[in-house]
């Protein structure tokens, strides 16, 4: 059943050998040389599972990989059970929503500690857990950087879209990431944060001109 059509992939919800997964299909691009097409999904098929299982290294939840299919560009994965924080995150009391954030913030430095940078850093790809455990998903844009540009570029994505989805609780959710962040990333969180005021400055100068 298909669930979820991306500009990259399509996610279908299945059962493989009694268990509930889902299958992350990666498009044809029409738009491409046939060649450099089937390079380009390849590339990116075995490139995501390779990072989902360093960031579980790193101590970030993330789901179980049961198979690579590279002929037909498919990763089939653990169907992680909960909401996704898109959903429910308005939803909390204060408290709650200050601590869940701070915890991403935790989690987010784990990535970036161990040079991973998600690409894609919204509450759409944070799943809650009925155990209260909070899962990163959809690595498809991902890269392995240890670079402050990176990892600015990353919170910026997280700030912008919390900015957009959660415009009320925005500032105060932000501001709990990079507390738990700066836990992980000590001293190094001021040159991201610094990195992300000349990000957002440079997309004043852009938009102005």
């Amino acid at each position: 059943m298909l669930i979820r059509k991306g500009a990259e992939a399509s996610l279908y919800l299945e059962t493989w050998h009694g268990r509930k997964v889902i299958l992350k299909k990666r498009l044809e691009k029409k738009y491409r040389i046939p060649e450099l097409d089937l390079t380009v999904r390849i590339q990116r098929t075995k490139h995501e599972p390779l990072i989902i299982h360093k960031a579980k290294k790193a101590g970030v939840p993330t789901p179980i990989i049961y198979m690579i299919d590279i002929a037909s560009s498919t990763i089939v994965m653990e169907f992680v059970e909960g909401n996704r924080l898109k959903e429910i995150l308005d939803k909390l009391s204060h408290e709650e929503r200050r601590n869940l954030c701070k915890r991403i913030g935790v989690l987010v430095g784990k990535l970036h500690k161990s040079g991973i940078i998600h690409g894609d850093l919204t509450t759409s790809n944070m799943i809650l857990t009925p155990e209260g455990k909070i899962v990163f998903i959809d690595f498809g844009l991902s890269e392995q950087s240890f670079e402050t540009e990176s990892r600015g570029v990353d919170l910026h994505l997280m700030k912008r879209a919390l900015l957009s989805t959660h415009f009320t609780n925005a500032e105060e959710c932000f501001n709990s990431i990079i507390e738990g962040y700066r836990e992980v990333m000590g001293g190094k969180t001021e040159e991201v944060l610094n990195k992300i005021e000349e990000i957002e400055k440079r997309g004043r100068y852009i938009s102005e001109r």
